[in-house]
């Protein structure tokens, strides 16, 4: 069997593809449905409001991007996010291209209380980066990245994506920690920590952030990093998106061969309590250089099957010893770890994620991968190809940064695990949330917390958050006491 089927069944089944990007960033007039009327809004808090046409026409004058409008050409496509189970109308997108179009359009929705909801790269598991009939402030446009070998760092605007920046980085023999799904969001994927396959060597995405351009619910736009409004950007190194519009990210670039050994090796399930028991004794004794981490899966013909996606950053003969042990477990069904081009990773699940698909997930925070811990996993395993377990792998350097030196709350955690998967039907939607749900309550208490980027009903934001709550809370009050940025995990402003 093909190891790029394995990699497309370990989470649902196909999926579409991704929906094209819309063309042209001219300016457009506003296109109302009901054209020499105000419309109907919401506010902050849920009450119905109206927002007249001439203080639309005002935030369209102010902009150099479009404001679209329910009869706008390209307003059903500007307003859709990539899980496909939400499809959710704003009264208005504001389609920034620069920062100032941002601060505008964030001083418009404060001033009327407006729900306000930020897309960046549209991938929010829970689909708060689009909301009914409030304010979608929409940087999509706002998606380049550049790199800057001699100074290693590399500047990546508040929509881009993070096969756009691992693309600059890369071409420049260098890298930085991005994501697992190369069409998600550098925004949304930095503001909740930024695990990824590099994490145990170059740290989370926020340990590698140096500074950004933020626009706070005051409207003003600032520079910030651990020198400048220091409170701040402490906040938004995993504190979620509570604390303004990201327009930039400048992020530290670390020297890297492209060509590393990596793949999946896979085994039926049969198989799965001796490799899971295996890895509960081996992964304790990881270099930084190695990541690895399981997954339990079904094929689209009902074979289970128990996967571990490797990669290794770092000298190919260090990291063949390393693994040998790995690869002389059981019999797998197929071994395709090799030397390849990183982006082969970094792509592998891009179609089982596909704009359009409608995903469920739960996940929690592991701190330690015990034997009970494995009995459960065995135990709790859902056959049906449409679900997953998969994990995160994190120690190494994630786990030497400080508890609290960043708002991340999770740095004691070994791994994430998550529950859930994707289908195309609506008529899924019951049984597919039901039965992930059911799996993550099986291993809930092994687990504490969740990653808030892969999460789609993740509460509790305070229990989450931990220690570093109240800090959060004080500077949530200070930059945005109204909450107007409430659609994420949200932190309450302190009284």
């Amino acid at each position: 069997m093909q190891r790029r089927q394995f990699c497309r069944a370990a989470l649902a089944a196909s999926v579409a593809a991704a929906i094209p990007l819309l063309p042209g960033c001219e300016k457009k007039a506003p296109v109302a449905s009901t054209a020499d009327t105000s419309i109907r809004a919401i506010s902050l808090g849920g009450a119905e409001i109206e927002l007249e046409k001439a203080a639309i026409r005002e935030l369209g004058d102010s902009l150099t991007g479009p404001v679209l409008l329910s009869g706008h050409p390209e307003y059903d496509a500007a307003r859709k996010v990539w899980n496909g189970m939400h499809d959710r109308r704003p009264a208005l997108i504001a389609r920034c291209l620069n920062t100032t179009d941002v601060s505008n359009a964030v001083s418009f929705a404060r001033e009327r209380g407006l729900l306000t909801a930020v897309r960046g790269g549209g991938h929010s598991w829970p689909g708060k980066s689009v909301c009914d009939d409030g304010i979608m402030i929409d940087l999509s446009l706002m998606n380049t990245v550049t790199a800057d070998p001699a100074a290693r760092r590399a500047h990546a605007r508040g929509g881009a994506l993070l096969n756009a920046l691992d693309t600059a980085a890369l071409e420049h023999g260098l890298v930085t920690t991005a994501g697992v799904v190369s069409h998600t969001g550098v925004g949304g994927f930095t503001l909740g920590g930024g695990m990824g396959r590099l994490n145990r060597k170059y740290g989370l995405a926020v340990d590698n952030l140096r500074s950004a351009e933020i626009v706070t619910a005051d409207g003003q736009i600032r520079r910030i990093s651990a020198e400048q409004e220091a409170d701040l950007f402490w906040a938004i190194r995993g504190g979620d998106g509570n604390f303004g519009v990201v327009t930039e990210f400048e992020f530290e670039l670390h020297p890297f061969n492209r060509n590393v050994l990596s793949g999946n090796i896979v085994w039926p399930v049969a198989q799965a309590r001796d490799v899971l028991e295996f890895y509960a004794e081996w992964y304790q004794g990881l270099s930084d250089e190695l990541y690895v981490g399981p997954a339990m899966a079904t094929m689209p013909d009902g074979t289970g099957i128990i996967l571990m996606e490797v990669v290794y950053n770092g000298d190919p003969a260090v990291g063949e010893r390393e693994i040998e042990p790995l690869r002389r477990l059981g019999t797998p069904l197929d071994d395709g770890v090799r030397m390849q081009d990183y982006t082969v990773m970094q792509t592998q699940e891009d179609v089982t994620f596909g704009h359009g698909v409608r995903s469920y997930i739960k996940s929690g925070m592991v701190s330690e991968f015990t034997q009970e811990l494995v009995n459960a996993l065995l135990e709790a395993y859902t056959n049906d190809p449409r679900l997953a377990m998969f994990t995160h792998t994190l120690g190494g350097a994630a786990k030497r940064v400080g508890e609290l030196d960043t708002a991340f709350p999770h740095r004691n955690a070994e791994t994430m695990l998550g529950f859930g998967g994707g289908w195309m039907d609506a008529a899924d939607d019951e049984s597919g949330i039901a039965l992930s749900r059911l799996w993550y309550s099986r291993l809930e208490p092994f687990m504490g917390g969740y990653y808030t980027n892969i999460d789609f009903d993740g509460s509790g934001a305070a229990s989450n958050f931990g220690p570093a709550y109240p800090r959060l809370q004080k500077i949530k009050a200070k930059f945005d006491p109204g909450n107007l940025f409430r659609l994420n995990s949200n932190v309450e402003p302190a009284a």
